[in-house]
This record gives C-alpha cells, sequence and structure tokens, in this order.
C-alpha cells in the first residue's frame, strides 16, 4: 500500500464557511419506549485532534455518533455544531460505519458516485484511490474486496467529501493487524490535515495508539473526559479504571 501519510489530497478540508467546531452537547437524552439509553449526556469538544469513544457495551457510543451525525434525533438535549443547526452541518461530515456500505458497482464506481453527487472534480478519484491503495483495484467489483480493503475504500468515499468531522464507528473491528495500521494511517492523515476524528474503538491498544483525548462512556453518559496523556495512566472515575483493567463493567 503507498504511504498514506506523504500523500497529497486534490482538494483542502472543509468549505469556504465558518467553521462547524467546537461541539456543545448540553443534556443529550435518548429514549427507545421505555428503555433510556443516553441519560442526560453532556460534551464539549474542540476544532482540532482524534477523541476516542470508549466504554463498555451498551453505554452509547454508537447512538452518540449517530445523534451527532443527525442520524437520531435526540428525545431531548441540544447539541450545538459552532453557530450551526445540526441538520445544515450534516453535508459536512462523514461517518464510516464497522461494516462498509457500499454500492455494488465497481471500486472506481464508488468514488464517482460520491464525487458527482458534491460537485467534485472527477479526477479525483485516481488520486483517492491511489490514498488508500486501491487504485490498482479500480474497475474490480467492490463486493470482491477484502474486508480491509472494503473498509478503506469506505475511507476514501468518506473522504471524497472533504468531511471538516469523519466519525468512525469501530472501523477495524474483525480486521487483521496489516489492515488495522493501513486503517490508522489514513485516518491519521486525515487528522494531519485538519479533519477532527471522532472514533469508536473497543480497541485499548488501538486508543492508546490514536487518541488525543478520551471520552469514557458508562450508563449513557459521560463518565470522564480528559487528554489521553492523562487518562491512560490515571483514570479518575472507577468505571474507567475496571473497564482498561480488564474487567467487566456493570
Amino acid at each position: 500500500m503507498p504511504d498514506a501519510m506523504a500523500m497529497t489530497l486534490p482538494f483542502d478540508v472543509g468549505a469556504d464557511s465558518p467553521a462547524i467546531l467546537p461541539l456543545t452537547v448540553r443534556d443529550l437524552v435518548l429514549r427507545f419506549g421505555e428503555a433510556t439509553v443516553l441519560d442526560g449526556l453532556s460534551l464539549d469538544l474542540g476544532p482540532t485532534g482524534c477523541t476516542i469513544v470508549l466504554g463498555p457495551n451498551g453505554s452509547g457510543k454508537s447512538l452518540l455518533l449517530k445523534l451527532l451525525h443527525g442520524l437520531l434525533q435526540p428525545t431531548s438535549g441540544r447539541i450545538a455544531w459552532g453557530n450551526h443547526a445540526p441538520s445544515e452541518i450534516t453535508a459536512r461530515q462523514a461517518l464510516v460505519f464497522q461494516k462498509p456500505v457500499l454500492l455494488r458497482r465497481s471500486v472506481a464506481a464508488n468514488i464517482d458516485f460520491v464525487l458527482k453527487a458534491r460537485g467534485r472534480d472527477p479526477s479525483a478519484r485516481r488520486t483517492l484511490l491511489e490514498h488508500v491503495g486501491l487504485a490498482h483495484k479500480a474497475n474490480q467489483p467492490a463486493r470482491l474486496l477484502s474486508g480491509g480493503e472494503a473498509q478503506r475504500l469506505a475511507l476514501a468515499r468518506a473522504l471524497a467529501t472533504e468531511p471538516e468531522v469523519l466519525f468512525l464507528d469501530e472501523p477495524t473491528a474483525s480486521l487483521d493487524p496489516a489492515s488495522v495500521l493501513a486503517i490508522e494511517k489514513i485516518v491519521g492523515d486525515a487528522r494531519a490535515r485538519g479533519v477532527r476524528i471522532i472514533f469508536v474503538t473497543h480497541d485499548v491498544s488501538q486508543a492508546r495508539r490514536m487518541a488525543d483525548d478520551v471520552v469514557f462512556l458508562h450508563g449513557g453518559r459521560v463518565a470522564e473526559h480528559s487528554p489521553a496523556t492523562d487518562f491512560f495512566p490515571e483514570p479518575r472515575s472507577a468505571a474507567a479504571r475496571d473497564y482498561l483493567d480488564g474487567k467487566i463493567v456493570l
């Protein structure tokens, strides 16, 4: 795979319009019937870096990403992106899921679809595919890609939208170590170019490699939010300490 960190993409990050960050979340509640899955969650994120979201199963990590991206609406509470309403900024974000959602077309056509929809230069396709190491598979059906290749294509398609914020929901789950590092390199390059990364993972080693700051969710709330340099050596909450020690967190 080409050195993603050395690649230059054919466009700048973000649009020529007021920034959508910082992010402010206040008293966010999400209920499904009688079940409260997010319970008064509050959070502040600045304009740069990679935020890793950790927490036990059922703590609300993936649901939080979907709320921030506008795929779900909260039961109550407030999400504020700079001075923009959530409905105004969805097009300036991208979300990559654990299982890539790809068009049943060629690798190239998956990129072309996004470039055309966003009014981007179609010549950007080759650079994007080179950036993720898939230029040699441009004419291959996307369904024939390996798991790691499919996720790299999903990332290239996300980058084709020129996102200011990139949400990642366990993008390396079940991938082999080489694929994990390839994904991390692409994400690290995006971060270095100014894309704000919000990354859900269960992999503590990955979190240590990638995080500038860590949001630890427990019981549908933010139990802890601190710089990675503070969180990993000395987590403040008992739930976070147990999680890092490999204990079951209830």
